[in-house]
């Protein structure tokens, strides 16, 4: 194998095997930001070996191995090691290979769950944490991140020195929480991957409507979720709603960046196998009192059950949105709700709970809001009106393709 094909083997193999190195080695020495560093020492020490020796057979835990000999090497060092470090060094310089680790692997998938939850603290604001877990959990370098948020790689790794800083001055255990905070915390999970997936869906700034790897990397993150908490029923609901958003990504561009809205999109570029992945995610979120990310895949679910937007069960989306802002009140869910009672009982009886929203502090800078009010104008024939809506909304948005799109809107207006 050549040296180019060998670093492409150690990038695809890390953004894969990122997290269970780091987790693995975070297990031993309790400390996030360190195993981060002797992870990166594996991976330099892979880029180094394997163009010369080749890629082993389990490259995986090869690099967890290494990782962990260094962590040994690190705490002999200090000379804070107990005996059963003695112990487990001395396995690692002897018997155990980087091909077969499997004792020391036994327990991967709780470490990797516990730096699920230490990544995800509510303690860090949101943004770290999902650059934290996309560092940590994704494989992605500061640049990837930084490149991922439209913002520098400076300021990136900043977040993340600070988020390493601050979960080590808390002195936040490598654990799974207990179950008087595990709730809270699991919500915390739960929206960092949600917020990475939205940020790919419908970027706030730049020039692309979408950035797909983000969308990606926050598929991984559910799926991964689901698999070490299969008995909470949010992980597959949120599972479940990104499977089914993720269905829609190739209909919801022209060949050339272009947005093209719900009802516009052509259906058959929906990606039914991700649709059939959600829907049994669905199935198995479902209980008696669902959470706020089923209720959203149980949205989605209607939509991608339509096979034309005039099947579209409006109806239940509107009562779905009402559960949904009675479970977790907010501004942008009744604005939804206003939309699906729209498509449900005419334009009219939608704008009527717009206007209610216009007076919210929190959406006096949301540019859905008067894209909805010019878009209910426009079928009640109101079409200045609308065109002064659709201005204001593209003067709100930060993302370039919106822009052009909500301007065009307004053109179609007429003067």
């Amino acid at each position: 194998m050549g040296e180019s094909d060998a670093r492409r083997t150690v990038e695809a193999v890390w953004r894969m095997e990122a997290g269970r190195v780091v987790a693995g080695i975070a297990a031993l020495v309790r400390d996030v930001g360190q195993a981060e560093e002797l992870a990166q020492d594996a991976l330099v020490a892979a880029l180094e070996q394997w163009p010369r020796d080749g890629v082993p057979a389990n490259p995986g835990a090869w690099l967890t191995t290494v990782g962990k000999r260094r962590a040994i090497d690190m705490l002999r060092r200090r000379q804070t090691q107990q005996r059963t470090l003695v112990e487990l060094g001395r396995d690692l310089d002897g018997q155990v290979t980087p091909e077969v680790d499997a004792a020391l692997d036994e327990h991967i998938e709780d470490d990797l769950l516990r730096l699920i939850f230490v990544a995800c603290h509510p303690i860090l604001s949101p943004i770290a944490r999902a650059a934290l877990t996309l560092r940590l959990l994704g494989g992605l370098t500061t640049g990837e991140i930084a490149r991922a948020f439209l913002t520098t790689e400076p300021t990136v790794g900043q977040r993340i020195t600070r988020a390493k800083q601050t979960l080590a001055a808390a002195k936040i255990p490598f654990e799974v929480p207990g179950p008087a905070e595990a709730a809270e915390r699991l919500d915390s999970v739960l929206e960092v991957v949600y917020l990475i997936f939205n940020e790919g869906y419908s970027a706030t700034a730049g020039d692309d409507w979408m950035r797909p790897a983000l969308c990606q990397e926050a598929l991984r993150l559910a799926r991964l979720l689901q698999g070490l908490m299969p008995d909470e029923p949010e992980a597959h609901g949120l599972a479940a709603l990104l499977e089914i958003q993720a269905s829609r990504t190739r209909a919801r561009t022209a060949p050339d960046g272009t947005p093209i809205l719900l009802n516009d999109q052509d259906r058959s570029r929906w990606d039914q196998l991700l649709i059939r992945r959600g829907l049994a995610a669905l199935d198995r979120a479902r209980t008696d009192h669902p959470g706020p990310y089923t209720l959203q895949a149980e949205i989605a679910a209607c939509h991608a059950r339509a096979r034309t937007p005039d099947e579209t069960d409006w109806a239940r989306i509107a009562a779905l949105y009402a559960e949904l802002a009675r479970l977790v009140p907010s501004p942008v869910v009744e604005l939804n709700r206003a939309v699906a009672v729209a498509q449900a009982d005419g334009p009219a009886a939608g704008l009527e709970l717009v206007r209610e929203l216009e007076s919210e502090p929190a959406l006096a800078g949301y540019h859905l809001l008067p894209s909805v009010v010019g878009d209910l104008l426009v079928k009640l024939g109101r079409h200045a009106e609308a065109r002064a809506e659709f201005e204001r909304a593209a003067s709100l948005t930060g993302n370039a393709r919106e822009r052009a799109l909500l301007l065009d809107r307004a053109a179609a207006c007429g003067p």
